[in-house]
C-alpha cells in the first residue's frame, strides 16, 4: 500500500502562489508516476499535472500549462505542484495521485489517492 498526504492548500487572492505537497510513504518502492488532479464543487476529477519516471517526464492540463510546475523530490519521495499566477477557476480540491505504472491523465488508472487539499482563489 502508498499512503498520500497533501499539504499546502489555502486562501489566496487571484495572481497569487501556492505550493502543494505530496509526501509518499508505506511502499518499499518508489512510486513510478505521481500525478495531480482537481475537483471543482458539482464537477469531475480533471487532470491537472503528471510526472514520471527517473527522467522526470512531465505532462499538464492545457489550463494549467505555463503557470504550473509539477516536480519531484526523490530522496524524500515528495511531489509538489507549483502553482502561479492563480485564477478563481483554479478553485478546487486537489489531489495527489500515484501508481506503478507511466504516466496516464486518466483517474481511473490511478490505485493511490491523497486525501485532498482545498485551494480556494478569490478575485
Amino acid at each position: 500500500q502508498v499512503q498520500l498526504v497533501e499539504s499546502g492548500g489555502g486562501l489566496v487572492q487571484a495572481g497569487e502562489s501556492l505550493r502543494l505537497s505530496c509526501a509518499a510513504s508505506g511502499h518499499t518502492w518508489r512510486p513510478y508516476t505521481m500525478g495531480w488532479f482537481r475537483q471543482a464543487p458539482g464537477k469531475e476529477r480533471d487532470f491537472v499535472a503528471v510526472g514520471s519516471g527517473s527522467a522526470g517526464s512531465t505532462d499538464y492540463a492545457d489550463s494549467v500549462k505555463g503557470r504550473f510546475t509539477i516536480s519531484r523530490d526523490n530522496a524524500n519521495n515528495t511531489v509538489y505542484l507549483q502553482m502561479n499566477s492563480l485564477k478563481p477557476e483554479d478553485t478546487a480540491v486537489y489531489y495527489c495521485a500515484a501508481r506503478f505504472a507511466t504516466g496516464s491523465l486518466y483517474s481511473s488508472d490511478y490505485p493511490y489517492w491523497g486525501q485532498g487539499t482545498q485551494v480556494t482563489v478569490s478575485s
